[in-house]
């Protein structure tokens, strides 16, 4: 049981270190791009041209199929708060590499963040031995975990259809709110998913239970909307509130999300419980460190604040009786300019 949860804990520790550093390989290959033709954030792809950018790619791929293997041999309540380790790779090499400097603050999130993952690898529940489709399916259907999936899918549901369309652009927790509800949904099938390929590969085939497609369509649904939402919630707010935001909900439902249907905690002593919740809270409170350590994001430069702001205008000019006219795309109608030649005479 516990060589299980080292093995989780490494494969946990090893997608942080590929995912926080194909950040870092990945802006490398924008930077370059973008001072050889049209920035990303202009609207350029030049960094598709640029090997370091499907360097960064590659290393991101390698670390999230690290994470998803990492949910078969350790539980959720194990691997999801050692995400966290990710942003201190990307922070320590954004600070050596990107010259980023990385500000006494930001350290002392990285520490916070250490000493949290070491707390919760020491009182990590134990991975239940699990051996067939048809036990998860059993797990999946048990009255606690469809009234969670029924409470989850409800509260989306209004998120969606009745405060998106009225708060979506000025309150960040309702398309947060989406985002972490799909996603502990998402890490619970992608468990379920990662155990059936586990057991097919020593030999129990699962590809003929109809419960294991059930939970890659459920899985493929919670990514596509859950990857939505991240989008228009990035779009739409600071990349600095909407991460350490996201972060704390989303581990925050995956762990009770585990914890009510593989129950993670059934037969673990109060203090193990309160110590690795200790552990996550401070986590999180690293999380919410290092992210307030980040310079905020450039204003826009005066050309393109002026070119914001500046109205268009359309106008007339008559001329010895010929008129010229030239209209562009305007803020109000009024503003027209009709200039006769003489009236400068």
């Amino acid at each position: 049981m516990y060589s299980a949860n080292l093995t989780g804990f490494g494969l946990a520790v090893a997608s942080s270190a590929f995912i926080g550093s194909s950040f870092i390989i990945k802006k490398k290959g924008l930077q370059k791009a973008g001072a050889s033709g049209t920035r990303a954030s202009s609207g350029g792809y030049g960094y598709l041209r640029q090997p370091l950018w499907w360097i960064g790619m590659v290393t991101m791929i390698v670390g999230e199929f690290a994470n998803f293997v990492a949910y078969i041999y350790a539980p959720a309540v194990l691997v999801t708060p050692l995400g966290a380790l990710s942003i201190i790779v990307s922070a320590v090499l954004a600070h050596f590499i990107l010259k980023e400097k990385l500000k006494k603050l930001g350290v002392l999130g990285c520490l916070l963040c250490i000493v949290g993952s070491v707390v919760i690898v020491l009182h990590a529940p134990r991975e239940h031995d699990l051996n067939s489709v048809d036990e998860i399916w059993a797990l999946a259907t048990q009255p606690a975990f469809l009234l969670y999936t029924a409470s989850a899918v409800a509260i989306t549901l209004v998120l969606v259809l009745y405060c998106e369309p009225r708060y979506g652009r000025t309150n960040i927790m309702v398309y947060i709110g989406v985002c972490s509800i799909f996603g502990s949904l998402t890490v619970m099938s992608i468990k379920a998913i990662g155990i059936a390929i586990k057991l097919t590969l020593e030999g129990s085939n699962q590809a003929a239970n109809f419960q294991t497609w059930v939970f890659v369509m459920v899985s493929v649904t919670c990514i596509i909307t859950q990857l939505n939402y991240l989008n228009k919630a990035l779009d739409t707010f600071n990349t600095a509130v909407v991460s350490p935001i996201y972060y704390a909900m989303f581990t925050s439902l995956t762990i009770l999300a585990s914890a009510i249907m593989f129950k993670d905690w059934s037969g673990q002593s109060v203090s193990n419980i309160v110590s690795a919740l200790c552990g996550f809270l401070t986590v999180l409170s690293g999380t919410l460190v290092l992210h307030s350590t980040r310079d905020p994001d450039p204003p826009p430069s005066s050309t393109d604040l002026y070119a914001q702001l500046s109205p268009q205008i359309s106008w007339l000019i008559h001329a010895n009786g010929e008129i010229w006219k030239q209209k562009e795309d305007s803020l109000h109608s009024e503003f027209v300019a009709i200039i006769r030649q003489d009236h400068f005479k």
